[in-house]
């Protein structure tokens, strides 16, 4: 009868130890999710800043004429060799453009917003740590750094993409 106990217990400790091994061993076989690490866009946005100040002007998208918010975005990017659509709602929609959630923005992704009603009616330039550069408005009269957090912003956020 003593052997029969004994070899229960050796029995359950090999279990214990296997299944303590297993569980300890399963946690070295997962893999971190990581995510894609941004082309650089420094010069892009670089360039982008270098224009704060200069006027708001419906329709336009030269810093000699100045910018609307749609002008003032292609305009970047095409002194980087990107040709982006000229309308806020041509390039929301744009098939070239990828959407970006939210919390994975990164330097140099067009952020749109709607502030009249339509889903797509203001863009904008991702900078970082929640800041975007725009040509806000007739108002406002010249391209300035924003914030997302800025309650106004935030809840006029319609979404983020990517060229």
């Amino acid at each position: 009868m003593d052997t029969f106990i004994a070899n229960k217990y050796r029995c359950f400790f090999i279990q214990c130890v296997l299944l303590s091994a297993v569980v300890l061993f399963s946690g070295c076989a997962s893999v971190p999710e990581t995510k894609p690490v941004a082309a650089n866009n420094s010069s892009l946005v670089s360039y982008a800043l270098s224009l704060q100040g200069k006027p708001y002007r419906y329709g336009k998208s030269s810093p000699e004429d100045g910018f609307d918010c749609s002008g003032f975005v292609k305009h970047v990017y095409a002194r980087q060799g990107i040709a982006l659509p000229r309308t806020v709602q041509e390039m929301a929609r744009s098939t070239a453009l990828t959407q970006v959630p939210k919390d994975d923005l990164h330097s140099g992704d067009l952020v749109f917003f709607n502030i009249n009603g339509k889903p797509f009616s203001h863009v904008g330039i991702y900078v970082d740590d929640d800041n975007f550069i725009h040509a806000p408005s007739q108002s406002t009269g010249r391209v300035l750094v924003s914030s997302l957090k800025n309650r106004y912003w935030n809840n006029r956020f319609s979404c983020a993409r990517r060229p």
